[in-house]
């Protein structure tokens, strides 16, 4: 019986026998990729549960740095992304997490992403199945959101006032906020407050919400 590669017989979506491997693992990585303020010149993933034990015969692994470049689910170039991500000069590890963080999603991956002016940013992201994702951890912070609506993150130290002056500006932009939540190491220090709207965020928001001092950083997603 002839085998055949598993990206020869999922469709443009990527809906195969391993959605939550393939589609999945490159969702969570476009997303995270998104995230990140410029270019991407090295990437460690760390992959747990099941992730970890079929990665290399499910793609998950191509899946992953293909997001991290930006490929789109039904990107081809996505089985070619360990070759191209080299050509690129990108650098990536694939390590696998060991029991010490204790109950996690099987479908998990971490990617520690370092850019060319020496960015940094850690990422937690789960894959639920049916190419549906999670982020789950932004740097030290736990936090939960799909990227399914427009994503407004802003990066800001918890004291009174951050989230009433984001609000503020939002309304006055006429954003519709359809969900809003504040995430903190602990009060009084950093935290993340994740403003999801369905409709586009207009880019005037970030220079307003910036002019907080107690604001250090922002992150856009857009639909």
């Amino acid at each position: 019986m002839a085998l055949i590669s598993l990206f020869e017989v999922i469709g443009p979506n990527m809906v195969g026998p391993s959605s939550s491997h393939t589609a999945g693992a490159a969702s969570m990585a476009l997303l995270a990729r998104s995230l990140f303020p410029g270019e991407i010149k090295k990437v460690v993933f760390t992959l747990y549960g099941s992730f970890a034990k079929t990665y290399k015969g499910h793609g998950t692994d191509r899946a992953l740095l293909g997001g991290i470049m930006g490929f789109a689910t039904d990107d081809l170039r996505i089985r070619d992304s360990l070759e191209l991500a080299e050509e690129q000069g990108i650098e990536y590890e694939f390590r696998i997490g060991g029991e010490e963080e204790g109950d996690i999603h099987p479908n998990t991956a971490d990617m520690d992403m370092e850019g060319t002016r020496g960015e940094r940013l850690f990422v937690r992201g789960v894959s639920l199945g049916g190419g549906k994702v999670k982020i789950v951890r932004l740097n030290q912070i736990q936090v939960d959101f799909a990227g399914e609506y427009s994503t407004l993150i802003v990066s800001q130290t918890d004291m009174p006032g951050v989230v009433a002056h984001i609000t503020k500006v939002l309304s006055e932009e006429g954003v519709n906020i359809a969900f809003m939540r504040l995430f903190r190491e602990k009060k009084g220090a950093n935290a993340y407050t994740i403003v999801e709207s369905d409709e586009k965020i207009p880019a005037e928001v970030l220079n307003r919400i910036r002019e907080n001092p107690l604001v250090s950083d922002i992150m856009l997603v857009q639909l």
